[in-house]
């Protein structure tokens, strides 16, 4: 194809992943022999692609959400520091809340300077085997001092990658009952998890059963239980991370729990 073609595919490939942002998956892990995105591999780099979407200084959807379930990526600790990701970095929505530090050298406005950003979407459409569909904010933050737009317009630039764990200082992990949740079904949304940052099982304890029930994903990083008779609380919750680490939040859902309602643990991963 002729030099022309080929910058009028680049751009119309740009415009597609402008237009749609992410929202699903595809690809595969371990593309090269290395699972860059386990927590074994913390500070292994390696190459990939990014591109951006939503608004040049948004945090990527409209909505400020993603296909994690996380709300409100525009504030802290997300700070609009988010990236989609594709399959071998979203993992079905196991990669919720992993944190990579990333970096570009090869375009002139690339400052070289090393930013970390949250998986918190999925991306539809891979340009490489691990592809970063990150935040205009996030993007924006590669480049040096003043020159923002023009790395932005680049659209698709190789950047360096690395897992690194997560630090959410200040916060305890989080469950947010979501809406729909009632006494025989309960969805619980998870987020701030220092270290791994993702989840990978969660189960729940009634009260007083003294015996832990597996809940179930149900899309990123939310997690339900179908139950066949009315859910007894307080619930307490265990988590555990892909690198194996398990969390317990003793009676963090209250007896009078609600819907839509967010409930802050004691306990954290220590980082």
């Amino acid at each position: 194809m002729g030099g022309m073609g080929s910058v009028s595919l680049l751009g119309a490939l740009v415009s597609l992943l402008a237009a749609y942002g992410c929202s699903a998956a595809s690809g595969s892990g371990g593309v090269d022999g290395v699972n860059y995105n386990t927590s074994d591999a913390y500070m292994q780099w390696g190459t990939a692609r990014a591109t951006w979407y939503g608004q040049p200084n948004g945090a990527g959807p409209d909505d400020n959400g993603g296909a994690c379930g996380f709300k409100n990526v525009n504030q802290y600790p997300f700070m609009a520091m988010t990236s989609c990701g594709n399959q071998p970095l979203f993992k079905d929505g196991k990669g919720c809340g992993s944190c990579y530090k990333i970096k570009c050298t090869r375009h002139p406005a690339c400052s070289g300077r090393t930013e970390t950003v949250v998986i918190t979407d999925m991306n539809y459409y891979p340009v490489a085997p691990y592809h970063f569909d990150l935040s205009g904010t996030a993007f924006g933050k590669l480049a040096k001092s003043g020159r923002n737009n023009q790395l932005r317009h680049a659209g698709i630039i190789d950047i360096q990658f690395a897992r690194v764990p997560c630090e959410f200082p200040g916060l305890k992990v989080g469950f947010h009952v979501e809406e729909g949740s009632t006494q025989v079904y309960l969805a619980v949304l998870i987020e701030y998890e220092n270290g791994d940052g993702d989840v990978v099982q969660v189960d729940l304890m009634e009260s007083r059963s003294g015996r832990w029930s597996p809940m179930h994903e149900s899309w990123g990083s939310i997690w339900r239980i179908d139950s066949n008779h009315r859910l007894r609380a307080p619930f307490s919750i265990r988590i555990r991370s892909d690198s194996g680490k398990t969390l317990v939040a003793r009676d963090v859902i209250p007896v009078n729990w609600r819907p839509n309602t967010f409930y802050r643990s004691f306990v954290q991963y220590s980082s």
